[in-house]
């Protein structure tokens, strides 16, 4: 049986952090699994969630421990230093954000 660490709004094709934080319906939220965790620099993590449409050879390691489903399986991209915000991300093509949204437990 799948369980799920919570739940959040997953956006398509992001480009930015900022389309994750749109206004949603709660109903719009899908149960989540964080299968892998990436912990990234200040600054590597800025350029992350700044620039969303471009390959991220840092998640092809994790991708296929991904997948949509009843509970959506992510991998979870944080600051090293802040583990309580970061982007939840399912890759498309190993290496490119299909799916992500906003973590904050």
């Amino acid at each position: 049986m799948n369980t799920a660490d919570g739940y959040a709004y997953f956006v398509q094709n992001p480009r930015r952090i900022g389309d994750l934080l749109r206004p949603h319906l709660p109903e719009k939220e899908w149960p989540y699994e964080v299968a892998a965790s990436v912990a990234l620099s200040n600054l590597d993590y800025e350029n992350f969630t700044q620039d969303m449409t471009v390959d991220r050879p840092i998640l092809e390691k994790y991708s296929a421990l991904c997948a949509i489903g009843p509970v959506w399986r992510c991998i979870l991209v944080h600051r090293k230093e802040k583990r309580e915000e970061g982007v939840l991300v399912i890759p498309k093509n190993r290496c490119y954000i299909g799916w992500a949204a906003y973590f904050q437990p």
